[in-house]
């Protein structure tokens, strides 16, 4: 009876992680938004615009300011959007193995992050260990984002990071970028069940092809790496090997957007990150053109952004992409 009781419940939490997709697509109606026509040959990068000195701030750039190449050819750029245009934040929360039984400190980083945004953007929470559950659908509402993040329990479950990324990036993403500019912020520690050595049910996507994904998206995401190395060794036996491939992994993740690997020893660090996520979220512009290679041939191509005349500051973005019919 208890195996068939946990059986049918599997069943229904992965029937909710598929249901919340489809209340986030709907919620996007609800409030008003600002359209940008993407045609399907435009490449649209994401752009984040660093200072070479900490302690100087980094000045609002224009269209000029940016050089754009694909395989070392300039490209002419037909879309521009500046770095306070606002965006679609949707905050990854691995609730997962010691994490969870630490709810109270999750919750109130997560109310730390709600207030770092900024009043324009709109925020979707996501928690995820098994399956992802939709804890807010995008709003511009803080006191409701506040009150859901209050209802936030433990999930049940190991942890299938790889899947529940894949799903937040091919469908409230792709949802997302004919609205406004989307963004995830993802806090894990990033150890799926599928690396070796760890017990349980992993991924079905193996990391290499989430990878693939990530790379041939538009996807802009920020990992922030939460150490439970130590206590989870302590209490699980976890391979230290498998933390060492999921930092590496993250690493990874980062590098194909363009973006930085936060890292946070304990979840009270996690406020702190946070600020530091929106203030570089704030330096994010979005970069579009038509490659003069019109050729989709399904291969890669490399693309760099450089800043005219602005030697002390660096643009990142994606290294490029793949020339598929459906770019």
């Amino acid at each position: 009876m208890a195996t068939e009781f946990w059986t049918a419940r599997r069943v229904i939490v992965s029937l909710l992680g598929l249901v919340f997709l489809v209340q986030i697509c709907a919620a996007q109606t609800n409030e008003p938004v600002e359209t940008i026509k993407v045609h399907s040959d435009l490449v649209d990068l994401k752009v984040s615009v660093f200072s070479l000195k900490p302690n100087l701030p980094v000045t609002r750039l224009q269209q000029e300011d940016f050089l754009v190449l694909e395989d070392g050819a300039p490209q002419e750029i037909s879309f521009f959007a500046a770095a306070d245009a606002p965006f679609d934040l949707i905050l990854l929360l691995d609730l997962s193995g010691s994490i969870a039984d630490k709810m109270k400190l999750v919750r109130r980083s997560a109310k730390r992050f709600v207030e770092a945004t900024r009043p324009t953007d709109r925020v979707a929470i996501i928690t995820f260990a098994e399956f992802p559950e939709l804890i807010s659908d995008f709003t511009l509402d803080r006191v409701i984002l506040k009150k859901s993040i209050d209802r936030m329990e433990k999930p049940i479950g190991g942890t299938r990071f790889w899947d529940s990324l894949r799903l937040v990036t091919e469908r409230v993403m792709a949802f997302g970028q004919n609205s406004r500019r989307t963004a995830v912020v993802i806090m894990t520690d990033g150890v799926d069940n599928a690396l070796p050595g760890i017990f349980g049910d992993g991924s079905r996507t193996p990391f290499p092809e989430l990878l693939r994904i990530i790379r041939q998206s538009d996807a802009l995401i920020f990992p922030i790496y939460l150490d439970t190395e130590k206590e989870e060794i302590k209490r699980h036996k976890t391979p230290r090997e498998a933390y060492a491939t999921a930092r590496q992994q993250l690493h990874q993740l980062a590098e194909a957007c363009g973006t930085t690997l936060y890292r946070a020893a304990k979840i009270e660090d996690l406020e702190d990150v946070y600020d530091r996520v929106m203030k570089d979220l704030g330096t994010v512009y979005s970069i579009g053109y038509h490659p003069t290679n019109r050729v989709r041939d399904g291969k890669w191509r490399s693309v760099e952004v450089q800043l005219n005349q602005h030697s002390d500051l660096i643009a990142r973005s994606k290294r490029g992409y793949y020339a598929t019919s459906d770019q």
